[in-house]
């Protein structure tokens, strides 16, 4: 989840899991919390739009999930209450944010701080680091089960 120019690389990376990156194999659950206009809206109107993330995660996220907040300032209300709400629901939580960290930074299990203040800079690392997380996951995947690699 993010939010602005954030929000379109947590899609981007939702993508990659259910899709694939680089190779093909079997599917991953994975779901971007920006992506649903109505219920976004909805939850901005009747509760509050720092908790558009918090309240679709206290229903989708499960034990054991990995949930990942990106903001370069590191200080998105909306964020930090999500990944407070998966650290409850004892999911694994991860921030991505810029050079200070903010208050996510307090908020995460993980936190991945770019060292950097510049917005566009951040960003560019954070959909860096996301392709990074998702060849890993692949490369695992493979290594379960081999899977033939396919071209782009």
């Amino acid at each position: 989840m993010g939010n602005g120019g954030s929000a379109a690389d947590a899609q981007h990376l939702a993508a990659e899991l259910v899709g694939k990156l680089g190779r093909r194999r079997p599917a991953l659950s994975s779901i971007a919390l920006t992506t649903n206009t109505s219920l976004l809206t909805a939850i901005a109107n009747d509760f509050s739009f720092d908790e558009i993330f918090s309240r679709q995660v206290e229903t989708l996220v499960r034990q054991g999930d990995v949930l990942i907040g990106l903001s370069t300032s590191g200080n998105s209300e909306n964020i930090i209450r999500a990944l407070k709400v998966g650290g409850q629901k004892k999911a694994f939580t991860v921030g991505l944010t810029g050079k200070t960290g903010g208050r996510l930074k307090e908020a995460a299990k993980l936190s991945l701080c770019v060292p950097s203040l510049d917005t566009q800079r951040i960003q560019e690392a954070h959909i860096t680091i996301g392709h990074i997380l998702c060849g890993i996951v692949e490369d695992l995947l493979e290594k379960k089960s081999p899977i033939p690699k396919v071209s782009k």
